[in-house]
């Protein structure tokens, strides 16, 4: 029985897997979609929605806390200036694990572990990108159309 037995162990001693979490979650945070083994995911999913909640505070104690954990400036900038203002109707659920099947060398089950509605940024991101190429293309095809002046 695992009666108020709490958080997972990952075979690792306090130190290494708290070093390990803490760089798990900064890692989703900045990146915002990290391949990891299933249990890890599992592991630092309420961790990252924890930190994701204290960004929605915005206060300056939680600005506090969330530095106690993660481990780069930037990452604490993004958390409290982006993502703390893309969930603040959200009610909880900013993470998915997606499994991705066996990873090659040793067999351990792989998943990707990301922010809910990250594809939607990143897809803008990409739109506009290809927008802003087509738009270049444009000007130049129509520079090297107009005739030389004399």
């Amino acid at each position: 029985m695992r009666h108020k037995v709490a958080g997972f162990k990952l075979k690792r001693p306090v130190d290494s897997r708290n070093a390990l979490l803490r760089n798990l979650i900064t890692s989703v945070i900045q990146e915002e979609r990290v391949i990891t083994t299933v249990p890890k995911a599992k592991a630092v999913r309420p961790l990252v929605e924890k930190m994701i909640t204290l960004a929605k505070r915005d206060t300056l104690h939680s600005r506090r806390q969330a530095a106690m954990v993660l481990r780069t400036p930037d990452s604490l900038k993004k958390l409290f200036d982006t993502l703390g203002t893309r969930f603040g109707q959200r009610q909880g659920g900013y993470t998915r694990i997606t499994r991705l099947g066996p990873r090659k060398g040793d067999g351990a089950e792989q998943a990707i572990i990301e922010l809910v509605g990250s594809e939607l940024v990143k897809r803008a991101a990409d739109r506009a990108k290809r927008r802003e190429e087509r738009l270049k293309a444009a000007r130049e095809g129509r520079d090297e159309e107009a005739p030389p002046e004399e």
